[in-house]
């Protein structure tokens, strides 16, 4: 497996030594190019995402989706985004205009934090703290922030409502995403994210298969409070067309609207490649002990095999969304403090007795 540390070291050895920069400059052109990547990364997954969910909603509803702009449509989405960028931004009548302007910014800044702890591949973590998975919860809680204040702001019924909606879910279904990663880093022994892939190369070391039972169980909550957290459906109440019109963005328009946009399809991304990441192994191939089978794997470069699970959970995701009706905000609420955090809480003392007793791999 290529580590892409090599490459870094390479460019910061040729700013420091072969260009003769000093500390300053030379971490100031890797940041701000390491920003760059970002933001071109996060606006392609971005596109990537939009057109792929309207071809799987168009599918499971037995049509084609946008196919006019582009071949197959592929065009569609850039047209829109030129759309979304040359409108008008206008603020609202009685709004407070400082809340108001500030919401979709916080939205956006706690969408792509989280983004950038994601381990593309081997050498290639962005940010890599020691409490990496502390930092990726309380960084997207910012997000739930920016959903009141957008809501409150705006002087809108609807968007209050939908804030209100909006905030108890994703502060609630928080619990039980936590105690998901609670569990795995009782087995894993660190909250790093190179630590957490590193400890889950090898063969059948992927945490759903080392941990077993638990692991299976904290995945599986994992995904369903994940959806929750993005509110996407069948937990979109703080969105629900029917009853708030587009919810607290409602009165939001041009790149106000899209930040909410972006950052709704992002944090889908953002919460499978977590997903991928702790329970499937991130970058780490699959490995069955077969020493020609796994030499054949190991050739598959890291980042293939993230973008491979990380996709294969968001088309999951967006299965279930298409699938489920919409739940009512009293069912989404029971699901999550009657069902989902009591037995992620069972789940935790479950995983502690068995790396206590030594039952895993």
């Amino acid at each position: 497996m290529f580590d892409f540390s090599i490459v870094t070291r390479w460019f910061d050895d040729f700013l420091r030594l072969t260009l003769g920069l000093g500390d300053f400059w030379s971490i100031l052109i890797e940041c701000v190019i390491v920003g760059v990547a970002i933001l071109v990364g996060y606006a392609l997954i971005a596109i990537v995402l939009i057109f792929m969910e309207r071809k799987v909603c168009a599918y499971f509803q037995c049509r084609i989706g946008p196919m006019r702009v582009g071949f197959w449509g592929t065009l569609q989405v850039f047209a829109d985004v030129l759309k979304m960028l040359i409108k008008e931004i206008f603020f609202v009548d009685r709004a407070d205009k400082f809340l108001y302007g500030l919401a979709p910014l916080l939205v956006i800044i706690a969408s792509v934090g989280t983004f950038s702890f994601l381990p593309w591949n081997n050498g290639a973590e962005i940010l890599d703290f020691n409490v990496g998975l502390f930092l990726i919860t309380a960084i997207s809680s910012i997000g739930v922030v920016g959903i009141f204040l957008a809501g409150w702001a705006s002087n809108n019924k609807y968007s209050v409502v939908s804030a209100m909606r909006g905030a108890v879910q994703m502060i609630s279904y928080e619990m039980s995403l936590c105690l998901c990663l609670i569990s795995a880093v009782i087995l894993l022994g660190t909250m790093q994210v190179s630590g957490i892939v590193e400890a889950q190369t090898g063969p059948w070391k992927w945490l759903i298969f080392q941990g077993h039972v638990p692991a299976i169980i904290a995945f599986i909550v994992f995904l369903i409070a994940g959806n929750a957290e993005a509110n996407r459906g069948p937990f979109d109440m703080a969105e629900a067309e029917s009853e708030l019109t587009a919810g607290h963005h409602t009165e939001y328009s041009g790149m106000g609207f899209g930040f909410f946009y972006l950052a709704e399809y992002l944090n889908l991304f953002t919460i499978s490649g977590i997903a991928a990441m702790v329970f499937l192994g991130g970058w780490a191939p699959v490995n069955i002990g077969i020493e020609a089978f796994d030499t054949l794997m190991d050739y598959i470069p890291g980042v293939v095999w993230f973008f491979g699970k990380t996709f294969l959970l968001v088309w999951i995701l967006m299965w279930v969304r298409w699938t489920y009706p919409r739940l009512r905000i009293d069912q989404i609420l029971k699901l999550e403090w009657k069902y989902l955090m009591p037995l992620s809480l069972l789940n935790i003392v479950l995983m502690t007795a068995c790396v206590a007793l030594g039952w895993y791999i």
